[in-house]
């Protein structure tokens, strides 16, 4: 594995935060950054695949004047230790974010999810209800859906799915197209590889493309279940939906499921934004959210 300082990457400047590091349960090195006040609201970031922590970085910098902005990358993920024998399920994930919430003793917290960070973060949410008191969502789910797309199935195809994955690296690349309205800076797309260099280093992002649950016998089809039927609880408890419409893979339908099970949320439906939508609608996200926590 090629290791990364992010102090001398050609992205350096984009994400100029000092790295923490949490060991958790398996023994692994998850790092995070911790920016802002420590005394200061807290808000967790909670970052999908095939991102980490740098997908966070401008709202990061937005509010850590006021806030406690805390974003880590999954074990396998970003900078953190990517251990070829970890199990890498959600409910493992969901265990070691919760264990950082433990950690650094953190409370009344603004939960910010994307991707497979909902069903992470809504997961500890639902293992400790009352460290939460508000959500933003981005493009993600925290329940149960039949829906696949056929670019990210035929991923999950045994040894086809390793080699385009892991081999050539093809989830992190075809993202770097299909998950954008606009074509991203050459820096910006940089430190999105980044982490990923190798057969080793892309471990994470196939297990997450298997981890998910399509039928009962999944083994991380009783934890998503679980996070399903717990995120009811938060009803009356403040959130902020914002979804590019034009995402392939959590489309316009999971995002009236959200508004279906939370008929109060606060919702901006962009039309001309894709999947990375903090990438395609910064400026309007941070006055969304500006007003949202303030």
């Amino acid at each position: 594995m090629v290791a990364i300082d992010p102090k001398t990457a050609s992205w350096a400047a984009e994400y100029p935060f000092d790295l923490h590091s949490h060991v958790v349960a398996s023994g692994a090195k998850m790092n995070f950054i911790d920016e802002g006040p420590k005394d200061g609201p807290v808000m967790l970031f909670v970052h999908g695949n095939p991102t980490w922590s740098f997908y966070w970085r401008n709202l990061v910098r937005r509010f850590s004047d006021t806030h406690r902005c805390i974003a880590m990358d999954h074990i396998g993920c970003g900078l953190s230790d990517k251990p070829q024998d970890y199990a890498y399920t959600l409910d493992q994930r969901i265990q070691d974010v919760s264990s950082l919430v433990e950690a650094l003793g953190l409370d009344d917290i603004t939960l910010v999810v994307h991707d497979w960070g909902g069903a992470i973060g809504f997961g500890t949410a639902v293992r400790m209800p009352d460290k939460f008191k508000q959500f933003v969502v981005f493009n993600t789910a925290a329940f149960l859906s039949p829906r696949i797309p056929f670019s990210i199935a035929i991923c999950r195809i045994p040894v086809f799915g390793a080699v385009a994955v892991r081999g050539f690296n093809a989830f992190v690349e075809i993202a770097q197209i299909r998950a954008i309205h606009d074509k991203l800076p050459a820096e910006i797309k940089a430190a999105y590889l980044a982490p990923y260099n190798s057969w080793d280093t892309r471990v994470a992002i196939h297990r997450f493309v298997e981890d998910i649950p399509m039928k009962p016998s999944h083994p991380s089809y009783a934890t998503l279940k679980t996070v399903d039927e717990g995120i009811g609880q938060f009803q009356d408890r403040p959130m902020l939906i914002v979804w590019g419409d034009e995402d392939f893979c959590f489309d316009v339908s999971f995002r009236e499921e959200w508004q279906r099970r939370f008929p109060d949320a606060e919702v901006h439906a962009l039309s001309d934004a894709s999947h990375y939508v903090v990438e395609d609608a910064l400026e309007k996200i941070k006055d969304w959210m500006a007003t949202f926590v303030a």
